[in-house]
């Protein structure tokens, strides 16, 4: 993407290029026939998890932002589809994050649940779908993982 040298107008475009993006999956999702469960972020129970399983040591790392396939809040999962590209109420947020990560902040890492290969997210929706959308493969993350 071409930078303008204007945070908020990189950051509007940013955004504006995700949300087509977002419209285009669920215009292809409608004309496959898809089932509209398909377009949504997968929710997962907290306390199912924990009455599945012990939890484990926490710790900090990185880790891929493929891995990352569910939610642990519900409301989260209709601002983002499977593939953390937001809908339009989460603009405002998005595009403060975009500039933040733009201007160099330090961002503290997200918090996620792992579920055997994979992870659902409890803290930073947000920072997961801006780094996508910056073209980053890992991300920092407080792990805490559910042993079945």
């Amino acid at each position: 993407m071409l930078m303008t040298g204007s945070g908020q107008i990189d950051a509007e475009r940013a955004f504006a290029r995700v949300a087509r993006s977002r419209r285009r999956a669920a215009v292809a999702r409608r004309r496959h026939r898809e089932p509209a469960r398909k377009g949504r972020l997968p929710v997962y129970d907290e306390r199912a998890l924990r009455s599945a399983g012990a939890r484990a040591v926490r710790g900090i790392r990185e880790i891929p932002l493929g891995a990352i396939r569910g939610t642990l809040e519900p409301s989260r999962a209709k601002q983002f589809d499977p593939a953390f590209r937001p809908a339009g109420s989460a603009r405002r947020r998005w595009q403060r994050v975009w500039l933040a990560e733009h201007r160099g902040v330090l961002l503290p890492p997200i918090s996620v649940i792992r579920i055997g290969d994979s992870y659902a997210v409890r803290d930073g929706h947000h920072r997961i779908s801006v780094a996508r959308a910056r073209g980053a493969l890992t991300i920092d993350a407080t792990v805490e993982a559910v042993l079945a």
